[in-house]
């Protein structure tokens, strides 16, 4: 099996793996895309190899594995910076949720403590 077909079989899986996980609501259409896109394009690449060799030259790169190298390298970098921004995010977002969580048992105990009076606090000589 040639190279080419290995990359279009491996990409046809990936797709159909993507459409799985989005029928499951696994992964979110903005991620799925995304890939879809990526996959779409190694396809085009493996569809037709002398399109990287044209990319290669047209770019100045020796060879065009290099240059795949360099694209796989910079995918991925914007994947990283892309996920750490969301999980940054998500870190905001909890913690946020975990101050107005706070904040919503200090008024629910106010409430408590105004309907029961306030609670007797236990003392440490065992009366």
């Amino acid at each position: 099996m040639s190279g080419y077909v290995f990359a279009l079989a491996l990409c046809i899986l990936v797709v159909g793996l993507l459409f799985f996980l989005l029928r499951t609501r696994r992964i979110r259409e903005k991620y799925a895309g995304i890939w879809i896109a990526l996959a779409v394009a190694v396809s085009i690449l493996a569809l037709f190899p002398r399109l990287a060799f044209w990319l290669s030259d047209l770019v100045g790169v020796e060879t065009p594995v290099n240059l795949l190298f360099a694209a796989a390298f910079v995918v991925l970098l914007l994947v990283c910076i892309q996920l750490s921004t969301e999980v940054s995010n998500l870190e905001e977002e909890t913690r946020t949720l975990a101050e107005e969580i706070a904040l919503l048992r200090l008024d629910v105990n106010e409430l408590a403590d105004r309907v029961t009076g306030p609670a007797e606090a236990p003392n440490g000589d065992g009366s």
